[in-house]
This record gives structure tokens, C-alpha cells and sequence, in this order.
């Protein structure tokens, strides 16, 4: 917390860079499955994604576009309902991603 006297003051914040969406051959993204804290159920984890939250959740939205589920995308990380790992690495592969599965 900043306090100042001064009428004029303005507090600047360090956190002003956006961060750089790298291009799509040089994401290096892994899908695996999730089902911790969750219930029971299953879900597709993508990690590993490096860019503006916009471009994550464009790329979230076309996987759940073609997956035909619902998901969300936020903290570097896609959520897609179910267990569609496969499907999801080889729509990541068409679209020029490096993804690949991990885990069990």
C-alpha cells in the first residue's frame, strides 16, 4: 500500500507488461487427465500454455468446440469435462501446437 500527501501523485504499478503469446510451433503444451479435488469426475488438463489470457481462452473455446464440452480456461490452463485427451492432442497437432500426453 503506497499513502502520499501530494495531490498529484499517481501510484504506478510494476505489473504493466503484457505478457507475449508465443506462436503456436513453440507452445510446448501437456494434456493430461485430472481428477482430483473434482468429485470423482474426470477432466482434460492442458498445461503449459505461454500468452495473454485472451489467446487462452480463444484456444479453450475451440477445444471445447470440437470436443463438444463444456470447460473453462484461466491461470495458464485449460479445463475440458470429460476424459478427451486424444481427441484434444491431435486437434492441438492440426492446429500446430507441440502437445503431448502426460501422465498415466
Amino acid at each position: 500500500m503506497v499513502y502520499s500527501t501530494s495531490d498529484d501523485f499517481e501510484f504506478q504499478s510494476g505489473n504493466n507488461d503484457i505478457q507475449e503469446t508465443l506462436a503456436s510451433n513453440q507452445q510446448n503444451l501437456k494434456v493430461l487427465l485430472d481428477k482430483k479435488a473434482r468429485a470423482g469426475k474426470k477432466v482434460t488438463l492442458i498445461e503449459g500454455f505461454v500468452g495473454s489470457e485472451d489467446d487462452l481462452k480463444e484456444l479453450g473455446k475451440m477445444l471445447k468446440n470440437k470436443c463438444g464440452v463444456g470447460g473453462s480456461a484461466k491461470n495458464a490452463e485449460i479445463l475440458i469435462q470429460g476424459d478427451h485427451r486424444d481427441k484434444v492432442v491431435q486437434v492441438l497437432q492440426a492446429a500446430g501446437y507441440k502437445a503431448k500426453k502426460s501422465g498415466g
